[in-house]
């Protein structure tokens, strides 16, 4: 058992073309790397990877997956090469299984850029073994808190719990990487930091209901949904830190936060 409860994060991990350009919003992730100096294993959840029903890799070495296409190519040689840990997979799948969370363990998949671009900024030595839990189709917001809160039980093993997404995910309204953010992308930001500060989960389970821009923000939820997971898996006693970073492409927000 750890002596340190692992952190909590939701990453915002914008587009692949920040794993070449790090700028601001990996500063940010590189400064809070502290919190994981005595992690053990890093459990990630990505909306690039949705299923029906709910899988964990159990790779020993899970592949980079460039799951993207029409960027540099230099985007394409970037590779994680990080370990997996196939008998942590089987650990985690019986904490899950133990409160009635069903998961099936994946021995081919790999790790997709919304787990593997935010790492190599946050821990480029890539020598944390990284583990990715995919989400199930069927998921509610009321069922990705309740998954959170079935995984916060490994925090105190020095499993690390990421959900990686984005705060506004408008591809529609992309335009200049450095341009100024589009007005409901600041507002919505605004809004969801007020959220997550107060920890009103019950607001952040229906945008929809309690803020006039998460339609634009958010064509469709699934990058929206991990910040759920994070909340479920998070503390009333940890420590909040807001990781605030510059929108990028006028729509994307890169705002993160940490729990420890």
């Amino acid at each position: 058992m750890s002596e340190v409860s692992a952190p909590v994060m939701f990453i915002g991990h914008g587009s692949p073309r920040w794993a070449l350009s790090p700028g601001a919003a990996a500063a940010r992730l590189q400064e809070y790397s502290v919190y994981f100096t005595q992690v053990k294993a890093l459990l990630v959840i990505s909306p690039h990877w949705i299923t029906r029903g709910m899988q964990l890799t159990a790779s020993p070495q899970p592949e980079t997956i460039h799951d993207f296409g029409g960027f540099d190519e230099a985007l394409y040689q970037l590779q994680y090469p990080v370990a997996g840990d196939p008998g942590l997979a089987g650990h985690i799948q019986t904490v899950l299984q133990d409160q009635g969370v069903a998961v099936s363990l994946n021995q081919q998949r790999g790790l997709d850029h919304g787990t593997w671009v935010p790492l190599l900024h946050m821990l480029p030595e890539h020598k944390i073994p990284v583990l990715q839990l995919s989400i199930d189709a069927g998921s509610t917001p009321e069922s990705l808190v309740a998954l959170g809160g079935a995984l916060k039980s490994l925090r105190s093993e020095g499993v690390a719990i990421i959900a990686s997404g984005s705060l506004t995910h408008n591809l529609y309204h992309m335009g200049d990487e450095q341009g100024s953010p589009l007005d409901y992308v600041v507002r919505f930001q605004s809004w969801a930091r007020a959220q997550v500060i107060e920890r009103n989960i019950s607001a952040l389970s229906q945008p929809h209901l309690e803020s006039d821009d998460f339609a634009q923000a958010h064509p469709s939820a699934e990058h929206y949904l991990p910040l759920l997971i994070a909340m479920g898996a998070s503390r009333e006693s940890d420590q909040l830190s807001v990781l605030d970073s510059p929108v990028l492409y006028r729509a994307l927000s890169m705002e993160s936060y940490g729990w420890s």
